[in-house]
């Protein structure tokens, strides 16, 4: 004799997911928590990340106010990372220039 499905209802299947989203737990703890297969939370949690996405138009790709801040992101990210690289060899240089002026000091 086979075993029976159990049949969940949609009130039940949606909670499952939003206890995954909204604690970080892992699918496999809510899992056992509930007492269900962990392959079964993992695919509710994935058909509901893809009905989110098509809800929300995001299939891959930017809306153009995305597309414009993530342009700007990158020029910061671009202009801070040449004033890093600047303050890091004037940090070096002063470094230099203390050990110098120690070993005149001292003599040495």
């Amino acid at each position: 004799m086979g075993e029976t499905r159990r049949r969940f209802d949609p009130e039940f299947r949606a909670g499952a997911v939003r206890i995954v989203r909204e604690t970080g737990k892992s699918i496999a703890q809510v899992a056992r928590d509930l007492g269900i297969k962990a392959g079964t939370l993992a695919n509710w949690v994935q058909m509901d990340r893809l009905a989110r996405e098509q809800d929300t138009g995001s299939g891959g790709e930017l809306a153009e106010s995305e597309r414009e801040e993530l342009a700007r992101l990158r020029r910061q990210k671009a202009e801070w990372a040449k004033e890093r690289a600047e303050l890091e060899m004037e940090r070096d240089v002063l470094k230099r220039s203390v050990v110098l002026w120690v070993k005149e000091a001292t003599g040495r």
